[in-house]
């Protein structure tokens, strides 16, 4: 089957990710290929990101989102310009 992930918001406000196990293996690699030479990658409805976003929400209250970022932050780098975050 295919990937799906479908990232919405229900109607408290709580972020929720669906997927399929398709979907978790595709968003597992992409989460193991993150270092420094390539720290991110896209997800997006369509054919807009590396991953792709459903489009269709799981229940008709929650709210869609259908452009993301994953970001690496390696714990050296926030040390340096973003101390704030880090938690030692």
């Amino acid at each position: 089957m295919a990937e799906r992930i479908t990232i919405s918001l229900d109607r408290d406000g709580v972020l929720e990710i669906f997927l399929n196990e398709a979907g978790r293996d595709q968003l597992v690699a992409e989460l193991q290929r993150l270092d420094w030479r390539s720290d991110h990658f896209h997800l997006a409805a369509g054919d807009l990101g590396e991953v792709a976003l459903q489009s269709v929400p799981y229940r008709e209250s929650d709210k869609l989102i259908d452009t993301a970022k994953i970001m690496l932050r390696p714990d050296d780098w926030d040390r340096q310009y973003f101390p704030h975050v880090t938690v030692d």
